[in-house]
């Protein structure tokens, strides 16, 4: 559903160590000039019951089930551009995106195709 890249994985364990988080949550919500934006965080819940849990070793990946058709078929990266390392979406769903880096816009009938996918879970 999801991909994280070795390079993402490497981080996120760094960050898990140094934070002391049990688990990361992925989303999107309602935002932004594009009319969407990410949600990236650590959590020390185990997740709910609207939440699909991806276990991923060392710690679980967290995705409320609104956002699992916008998500998945994702990866997530963690690259260096210039003097920032960052960790980034790289989502063919993913139509236009602000120039602030931060909000999104997608192609929802690639969305559409998923959402019995997700329904499922």
């Amino acid at each position: 559903m999801i991909e994280l890249t070795d390079e993402a994985n490497k981080q996120l364990l760094k960050n898990q160590s140094n934070d002391k988080w049990k688990n990361i949550r992925l989303g999107i919500t309602g935002g932004g000039c594009a009319g969407f934006e990410y949600i990236f965080d650590s959590s020390n819940d185990d997740g709910g019951p609207n939440d699909v849990v991806l276990p991923n070793g060392e710690y679980n990946i967290l995705i409320d089930k609104m956002s699992v058709p916008y998500l998945s078929g994702m990866t997530l990266d963690f690259v260096e551009e210039g003097l920032n390392k960052i960790f980034k979406f790289v989502n063919p769903k993913e139509q236009a995106s602000c120039g602030c880096g931060v909000s999104i816009n997608f192609d929802l009938e690639k969305v559409d195709a998923d959402k019995i996918f997700a329904v499922e879970l």
